[in-house]
């Protein structure tokens, strides 16, 4: 095991995998001459060649189209959005093009397929740059939306989309692009669609995903101190979604706080507690608690992004809620 960052972890995935097929390229805005607007790519020009490492416009829904053009005759794209803020440009490609084309052609036509790049709030970027979409993308049939919390995570599950038949969104956030971990040398990969248990407990369960899983464990540890054993589950991907490692979890601890990014109509959270108070009501000693951003378009100034995004505070609140305690 080595300590790199969430970025390395990336690179590493695509340029391992990128060595072992060759029918793989990474095409985006920025990076090839540029390693990258996050320097997710860089030296990855230099090792490739222009041939697979592919500058684009800016022009969103042209080269997603591309890319889709390309898995379907027998290629595997990686196509970068700077930020999936500007993926609602190429939208129409990518749900009514990858995802649908497996079943409009009667199975004759796989997508092979990864679209990837930040989500998210990013830090003092406003409103238009600042969005989530999982909730969006994981409304589509034909799609495989996945969301990484940390460096080992990211790595192994981007060697597996990048394998994956079907086109896979592959969610990042800016502000973990500098996040280290441990990462081992030797390769592995983590299955889509398998939650992770990141901390045991047995009071309460917690279900997060991508950047906020830095608050589910902060409550975590926080809770500690007041000896409540916090559950910390990871989904890892929001479609599909491990709803039996959650119920198993809620057998245990009774009760379940859902922490997202996102806003709160319609979000992943709310289809969480509907599925959780449908199936496993009988194990619920306490109402569902969901924490999201509050319902408004994200704000640029540092305080009012505070107030509105998920919080620490608002999660604990939320727990001893559960725990029915004021």
């Amino acid at each position: 095991m080595r300590e790199i960052q969430f970025r390395e972890a990336l690179r590493e995935a695509m340029s391992e995998e990128m060595r072992r097929d060759e029918s793989i390229f990474l095409m985006g805005e920025e990076v090839a001459e540029y390693n990258g607007a996050y320097k997710v790519s860089q030296g990855m020009l230099d090792e490739f060649g222009a041939a697979r490492v592919i500058d684009t416009p800016i022009s969103e829904l042209g080269f997603a189209g591309i890319g889709i053009g390309a898995a379907m005759n027998g290629l595997r794209p990686i196509i970068e959005f700077m930020t999936f803020n500007f993926s609602l440009v190429a939208i129409d490609q990518v749900i009514n093009g990858a995802a649908k084309m497996m079943s409009m052609s009667g199975g004759q036509y796989s997508v092979p397929i990864v679209f990837r790049g930040p989500t998210g709030n990013a830090g003092m970027l406003s409103s238009q740059h600042s969005q989530n979409f999982e909730n969006w993308y994981a409304n589509t049939p034909g799609l495989k939306v996945v969301v990484p919390s940390n460096p080992y995570d990211a790595k192994g599950l981007l060697k597996t989309a990048i394998r994956d038949p079907d086109p896979v969104i592959f969610m990042e956030s800016e502000l973990m692009y500098g996040d280290k971990g441990e990462v081992p040398e030797e390769e592995y990969l983590i299955p889509i669609g398998k939650a992770d248990v990141k901390r045991e407990g047995s009071d309460v369960t917690v279900v997060s995903f991508g950047k906020v899983m830095k608050i589910a464990l902060e409550v975590a540890e926080e809770m500690a101190k007041d000896n409540v054993s916090v559950e910390v589950i990871d989904l890892r991907s929001v479609r599909p979604i491990d709803y039996a490692t959650i119920i198993e979890s809620i057998k245990k601890t009774n009760r379940l706080v859902i922490v997202e990014e996102a806003w709160p109509l319609a979000s992943i959270s709310a289809e969480l507690a509907y599925h959780i108070q449908r199936y496993a009501f009988d194990y619920l000693d306490a109402p569902v608690y969901r924490i999201t951003s509050r319902d408004v378009p994200l704000p640029y100034a540092p305080t009012l992004i505070d107030a509105i995004l998920p919080s620490t505070k608002r999660t604990i609140e939320a727990i001893n809620a559960s725990l029915y305690r004021s």
